[in-house]
C-alpha cells in the first residue's frame, strides 16, 4: 500500500485522473449500467462551459440560453 501511495505522488495529478477514468469505465462495462454514460458526458460539457465563460465576454450569451 505504501508502494501505491509514492507511485501516485510521484506520477502526479494526471495519473490519478486516467486511473480514475480508466476504472470508471471498467465499472460501467462490468455493471452494464451504460445508461450512466451520456449523464456524466453532459455533467462534465456543463462544467467546462461554466468554467470556460467565467471571465469571458462570451458570458452574457450563455446566460441567454439558460
Amino acid at each position: 500500500m505504501d508502494k501505491k501511495k509514492k507511485k501516485f505522488r510521484h506520477n502526479g495529478q494526471a495519473i490519478l485522473m486516467i486511473d480514475f477514468l480508466k476504472e470508471f469505465l471498467e465499472f460501467l462495462n462490468e455493471r452494464k449500467k451504460y445508461w450512466l454514460l451520456p449523464i456524466i458526458i453532459v455533467l462534465a460539457l456543463f462544467g467546462v462551459l461554466i468554467v470556460l465563460s467565467q471571465g469571458s465576454a462570451v458570458a452574457p450569451f450563455i446566460y441567454t440560453i439558460f
